[in-house]
């Protein structure tokens, strides 16, 4: 259970990894929290985003778009290539292993056995991922449950702030390059990918209701609730968790601390689990001797 955590939690960390088909709307008014950082001449938001979303949840509204739309910059995780085919070149090249072996091969015989009819019932061959690495075919299969229930990457977060940034011709920048962020996976030590990819296959089942439970915390603007639920994985598994986590966000916080220096207004919009929880943003910037608070609706 802590690492189907995990994986559902990964899809609120990680910007670029998630395509999916559209469903009915909902018309849920979602109110998620956000954040401020303000000096005599510098005001910095920051907001957590989903990475993949259902139509019909009205997010963009009240306090989020009013921050927004006085802000003079938008810093995003990454920013995407407008053609998908170049951010699927870069997986390919980091997903193929580099010692040769098989990925069916890594696995045990019962975990091989439960690893390919999960591929299989998610219309994946499992044949065409065998020269990849564990963490590849275990982002596909986090992702595979999704895509059947109608959520959609163009409607997560980070596409409608860009999509609104860019028409206001508001400035747009990055915090990571779209390599460095697909290589905090590509980059585990074998042991923990497999581990990732098992724990994947094992709750697929749940996969739904864990995300929707993320998801529902994020719309009532609960970050308690949402580290609650979420870090238990990561505390469970602390080099993932610096790797994906803590990590990034201290270099997060390093990077709003100098922005500080500038005059400006800027929105900040990372996925939700970095701003909830212990080591979260917030946590790094009170260690820089800066405060944050909470902006309420």
């Amino acid at each position: 259970m802590k690492m189907l955590r995990l994986c559902a939690a990964a899809l609120l960390m990680m910007s670029g990894v998630a395509q999916a088909r559209p469903a009915t709307p909902a018309n849920i008014v979602a109110t998620p929290a956000l954040w401020r950082v303000q000096d005599a001449d510098t005001t910095i938001y920051l907001f957590g985003t989903v990475h993949v979303m259902k139509p019909g949840i009205d997010w963009f509204r009240g306090d989020v778009k009013a921050a927004f739309d006085g802000a003079d910059e938008l810093a995003l995780e990454i920013i995407e290539p407008d053609d998908p085919n170049v951010m699927g070149a870069v997986m390919m090249s980091k997903a193929v292993a580099g010692d040769g072996v098989a990925l069916s091969d890594r696995l045990n015989e019962a975990a091989r056995a439960k690893y390919r009819a999960a591929m299989e019932a998610n219309a994946m061959p499992w044949q065409a991922f065998e020269r990849f690495s564990p963490w590849m075919a275990g982002m596909a299969l986090s992702v595979a449950p999704l895509q059947k229930l109608g959520y959609r990457a163009d409607l997560g977060a980070e596409k409608i702030l860009r999509a609104a940034a860019v028409k206001a011709s508001k400035q747009v920048e990055a915090l990571e390059t779209v390599e460095q962020q697909i290589d905090f996976f590509a980059t585990l030590p074998m042991a923990q990918q497999v581990e990732f990819l098992n724990a994947t296959v094992d709750g697929l089942p749940e996969m739904e209701g864990e995300f929707a439970k993320l998801l529902r915390y994020w719309q009532a603007g609960d970050p308690k609730r949402l580290a609650r639920s979420m870090n238990e994985s990561l505390e469970a598994t602390p080099q993932l968790a610096q790797t994906l986590l803590i990590g990034r966000n201290a270099n997060w916080a390093q990077w709003i601390k100098g922005r500080m220096d500038r005059p400006g207004t800027v929105f900040v919009a990372v996925g939700a689990g970095h701003l909830a929880g212990k080591g979260s943003v917030q946590d790094q910037l009170k260690a820089l001797g800066i405060k944050t608070r909470r902006v309420k609706e």
